[in-house]
């Protein structure tokens, strides 16, 4: 009994130092949008140049995202996981040190690529650490937890960090967490079985994903901050070329980047469509809410961070209490259903925002109904990302699920943002006011009600489908002919759980 309990209890330290990193990474993103004005002046950048501060995380991020997920796989998840997190930490040490621009957006890029490196290798290993029951969905809505806490509280301390320290201090903040955490897992982790010896590394495979998905990124960002410009259009044109070349190396390589066989897990590949409908619409979210409290409710920075703080704690007792039960009762896209229905209905409630609003009236509403929704669809998607997924593929599907929240953030801002400019430039007569900004965000709102209401349907869809019979065969005659191999399938007829009672 003390010798299972003594696993219990490092399984629960190994998952904890996991999610002070994912933390640490969510975190970055949202306190470094705060801190942005005030990086300006010192480090001489111009107003466009500054987006570069978080574009250059992004396309890095994004870009290395399955490349750090396949390296997981094939050199251990400890190794690539450490790696990431100390490259993390340096880089974030050189963002506050950085004297010019050029200096910080370099050293942003290295952050990214820590990122890319880190945050697969962390859901593999909380995968490969907690087994396929009531504990795996325990784990997974704490992970979902983590990530709505991070980008809420990087939201509230990138303004009081700013002010009471300087920008420099919202890099400096990840440098103990980041370093202190890569010594404790030293000890505390262990390696993981990798995917087998490498012959013929995929260079060209990795060279052509990278590079796609990062020009990729780059157009949507541009046109979400330029409209469509020749820039965009050069990028996508070039990310396009780039992952057909990718396609057509990986069908013909003996060890390709991304086994296109793993799309044959319908949890999967339904998980990777939706998240980047949900992501779409979630990151639109946030930059409408934000310009709205700031532009139409005059609020501060502090005071519109504090908006989002509701909503996080919203997200963070859903994704625990809530969902990690639920799962246990019920079809895995069933819970992401009902967390897509409420957070499309959400988005109709931000639909009505008006000029002469007030945070009890246009936020706290809709920010709570969206809090549950995405609280029962985030931790429902990245538990049907990894599930039915042979333990030692688990570090590209994470990677594929990060890379599509990647994408389908860029996308959905690009897109979204685009729309709601077009809706106040046809109602502004002269200098934009209240009125037509609000109308702009309204529709906006509404076009990400209907996205996640498409997500929605594909989730349910995903329900009604039943397995081919010849795939159920091949994985029932893998299960007999390898019954030491750890192959998790979720069933999508049965409730997502072996421990179904509490």
């Amino acid at each position: 009994m003390t010798a299972v309990k003594s696993v219990i209890d490092r399984r629960w330290g190994v998952f904890a130092l996991l999610a002070i990193a994912q933390f640490v990474v969510i975190l970055d993103i949202s306190v470094v949008n705060i801190a942005l004005p005030s990086m300006q002046a010192p480090l001489g950048f111009t107003q466009d140049g500054l987006q570069w501060v978080v574009d250059a995380y992004m396309l890095t991020f994004g870009g290395f995202l399955l490349l750090g997920g396949r390296a997981a796989d094939l050199f251990g998840r400890k190794r690539i996981f450490l790696a990431g997190l100390t490259l993390f930490g340096l880089a974030s040490l050189a963002c506050g040190m950085s004297d010019t621009s050029t200096q910080l957006i370099a050293a942003r890029a290295a952050q990214g690529l820590g990122g890319a490196l880190m945050s697969p290798a962390a859901l593999s290993l909380v995968v490969v650490t907690f087994p396929e029951d009531r504990e795996r969905n325990r784990a997974m809505g704490l992970w979902g937890a983590v990530a709505a806490a991070g980008g809420a509280t990087g939201v509230v301390l990138g303004g009081v960090i700013t002010d009471a320290l300087g920008w420099e201090w919202v890099f400096w903040i990840n440098v103990p967490l980041t370093l202190g955490a890569a010594l404790v897992g030293v000890r505390l982790l262990t390696e993981t079985e990798r995917s087998g010896n490498v012959r013929h590394f995929d260079a060209l495979g990795a060279i052509t994903v990278t590079a796609g998905l990062s020009a990729l990124i780059y157009g949507f960002v541009r046109i979400g901050e330029h409209g469509w410009d020749g820039r965009a259009g050069i990028a996508l044109a070039a990310a396009a070329v780039l992952l057909t070349v990718f396609v057509i190396t990986e069908l013909n390589v003996p060890e390709p980047v991304v086994d296109f066989s793993i799309f044959k897990v319908r949890g999967l590949t339904a998980a990777n469509v939706i998240m980047l409908m949900f992501s779409a619409g979630a990151v639109a979210m946030t930059f409408f809410v934000t310009i709205y409290v700031q532009r139409v409710l005059n609020y501060g920075p502090i005071a519109a961070g504090l908006c989002f703080l509701p909503i996080a704690v919203g997200q963070v007792i859903t994704s625990q209490v809530v969902v990690g039960r639920l799962m246990g009762r019920m079809h895995i896209f069933t819970v992401l259903v009902i967390g897509l229905g409420l957070t499309a209905a959400s988005f109709l409630w931000f639909a009505q925002l008006s000029t002469d609003g007030s945070f009890l009236k246009s936020i706290l509403g809709p920010g709570l109904l969206l809090a549950v929704g995405s609280g029962f669809a985030f931790t429902a998607l990245v538990v049907s990302s990894v599930s039915g997924v042979e333990p030692e593929r688990s570090g590209i599907a994470g990677g594929m699920i990060n890379m599509c929240q990647q994408i389908g953030g860029a996308l959905g801002l690009a897109i979204l943002a685009s729309v709601a400019t077009w809706r106040t430039n046809r109602i502004a007569d002269g200098p934009v006011d209240d009125s037509a900004l609000t109308a702009g965000f309204r529709l906006g709102f509404l076009v990400a009600a209907a996205l996640i209401a498409l997500g929605a349907v594909v989730g349910w869809l995903a329900t009604r489908t039943r397995p081919a019979a010849a795939g159920s065969a091949a994985g029932s005659s893998a299960a007999q002919s390898a019954p030491a191999r750890e192959v998790i399938e979720p069933s999508l007829d049965e409730p997502h759980a072996t421990g179904a009672t509490s």
